[in-house]
């Protein structure tokens, strides 16, 4: 989206914001490229192609353990990867403008997705599985979209929260610019926010591929109410890996899943860290800017670029055509005094709906299981935010010194990259060959053992967020910190904390409301016929799930709605605003 801001003809008298070609001879590359544009678009086609079969539910789709199936198998997977982040961009733009713009919006859909931030993905897949069947009768494609509706419920949240916090954090003097520059909405999203918001959401963009990755298994190998359904794909044959205990299939799945990201980063990733280089501020010493090899072969393919320029085409023209007034008070321009009488009104609304809503699922639980009921899986919610808040703490603790050494050493940034993709993506039911021999070897209590499982993909939300973050800080600021001479604790608690402080926050959120989702697959481990619960919400509702009990059900999910919440208003929203006001204001 941002290459509008790049190629739209720039206002009288500003030099136009273009990367030149380092190497304009080599032109052998443009036609390089060719054929694997080429190749990926017939594919892609292919695998789309695959979505629409006739499909009967009841019947078993044809899949074994052959590794040879895996090629195709991770084909699938990755359109069902590209289709729900693309969904998901969609859905982060329009939440982030919405909230960032308007009081009235924030105050209704940030709780908004708080909440659906904390329902996991097995509750969507129960919700939606029948509707989406119903909707597209006869055909595979019911199924397609329940598994990629999941995989956008593991990565839409996190874009969100990203774009949210980037847009709020824009310094104020830079919407006065635009306001001096009578820039239309439209314009200063395009011109100022989203250049800004770039580095962040790349980062944020990799994760999100990383949480559809740990999340793969229970997107495409779908259990609910009896119902077991396997798509073709990574995560399917993972989970028929682990039904016949087979670390041979394991295997192969790993070797996929790094090859999967490692095609994701060299088609992806690391073409849109070159191309985005070109919204940096200043050049920080010494960095060397991203390279791909994608990007240099597009620039210089005549035919690709004839069809980019004719696709952006409507797009540059709405941004030089479209209004001339600024419309709406910028969100770091908004007062900041005690909220007027409607913002009151609006507060009082929201508490009345929640409150009959709350009021009406008490009633229809007590109706059907009693209190008894609710009390237990209250304390087992319990049991499950502990698990959360001390893992998230020494999350914070390890990958925040971490992640503030890899943004400020570009060099490191780009050879860790795929690294760090991998570990974030590792699904969690990889290691429950692993966790089961050891738990039982040694027998250890699963209560505590099997904890540290929830965090093993949700950790990297911090990590992504604090790299993002540290390598947005101005090289201004880092030589002013040398040259006053600060050093150990004090340049961290006076320049390196404060400049990242926003990202941690992000980070945390993110990772906590993941670890609530990832304490479904970590409190129960199946390996074969072994199963290992550990006494949480996450094994509560995967139980009842499986089981079918629609109530129950719901009621394990109403419960980690309200745990989220509640802890997202008391601690993370909190530091969210400290983050803003203090250091961003």
């Amino acid at each position: 989206m941002p290459a509008v801001i790049a190629t739209a003809r720039p206002p009288a008298g500003q030099r136009p914001l273009v990367l030149l070609d380092p190497e304009p001879s080599a032109r052998w590359l443009g036609w390089a490229v060719l054929p694997v544009v080429l190749v990926s678009l017939v594919l892609l086609g292919w695998a789309s192609a695959q979505m629409v079969q006739p499909y009967r539910p009841g019947t078993p789709l044809l899949l074994t353990l052959d590794p040879r199936q895996l090629p195709e198998l991770l084909l699938r997977t990755s359109l069902r990867m590209l289709i729900a982040l693309a969904a998901s961009l969609l859905f982060a733009a329009l939440f982030a403008v919405s909230a960032a713009r308007s009081r009235l919006a924030e105050r209704v859909l940030v709780p908004l997705l708080d909440v659906l931030q904390s329902i996991p993905v097995l509750g969507f897949l129960t919700l939606t599985v029948t509707g989406f069947l119903a909707l597209f009768p006869g055909r595979l494609l019911g199924v397609e979209c329940a598994a990629i509706f999941a995989l956008f419920t593991s990565q839409a949240w996190n874009l969100a929260f990203s774009l949210h916090q980037s847009l709020r954090s824009v310094p104020s003097e830079l919407h006065e610019a635009a306001r001096i520059f009578q820039l239309s909405g439209w314009q200063r999203f395009w011109r100022l926010e989203l250049p800004l918001a770039t580095p962040a959401l790349l980062w944020n963009l990799m994760m999100s591929v990383a949480g559809g990755w740990f999340f793969i298994v229970a997107s495409e190998a779908i259990t609910v109410s009896g119902r077991d359904i396997k798509l073709p794909g990574v995560g399917s044959y993972i989970a028929l890996a682990i039904e016949a205990r087979d670390l041979g299939a394991i295997a192969w799945a790993i070797v996929t899943m790094f090859v999967g990201l490692l095609l994701y980063d060299q088609l992806l990733f690391r073409p849109l860290l070159a191309w985005a280089d070109r919204f940096r501020f200043e050049e920080g010493a010494g960095s060397a800017p991203p390279r791909s090899w994608l990007l240099r072969g597009l620039r210089r393919a005549p035919l690709l670029g004839a069809i980019g320029h004719g696709l952006t085409q409507p797009l540059r023209w709405s941004l030089q055509h479209w209004g001339r007034r600024t419309d709406g008070l910028s969100p770091s321009a908004r007062p900041r005094g005690a909220p007027v009488w409607h913002d009151r009104l609006t507060d009082a609304t929201l508490l009345l709906a929640a409150g009959l809503s709350t009021g009406a699922l008490l009633h229809w639980l007590q109706s059907r299981l009693g209190w008894a009921e609710l009390v237990e899986v209250l304390l087992l919610g319990s049991l499950t935010l502990a698990r959360v808040l001390v893992l998230i703490t020494l999350a914070v603790l390890v990958w925040v010194p971490v992640g503030v050494w890899i943004g400020l050493n570009p060099r490191w940034s780009s050879r860790l990259q795929v690294v760090v993709q991998f570990l974030a993506a590792f699904p969690a039911n990889l290691t429950f060959p692993v966790a089961v021999m050891v738990l039982l070897h040694w027998r250890l209590d699963p209560d505590v053992w099997l904890s540290p499982l929830m965090v093993l993909g949700t950790q990297w939300y911090i990590l992504f967020n604090v790299i993002a973050g540290a390598a947005a800080i101005p090289e201004e600021l880092r030589l002013a910190a040398a040259s006053l001479g600060l050093r150990g604790w004090l340049k961290w608690r006076r320049c390196l904390l404060p400049a990242v402080f926003p990202s941690v926050v992000t980070g945390a959120i993110t990772a906590s409301g993941g670890s609530w989702n990832a304490s479904i697959v970590a409190e129960c481990v199946t390996w074969g016929d072994t199963t290992l619960q550990a006494r949480g919400l996450g094994s509560y509702i995967a139980r009842m799930s499986e089981a079918g009990d629609f109530a129950r059900l719901v009621l394990g999910i109403a419960v980690m709605c309200l745990f989220v919440m509640v802890l997202n208003r008391l601690l993370w929203r909190r530091l969210y605003r400290l983050a803003e006001q203090r250091w961003h204001g």
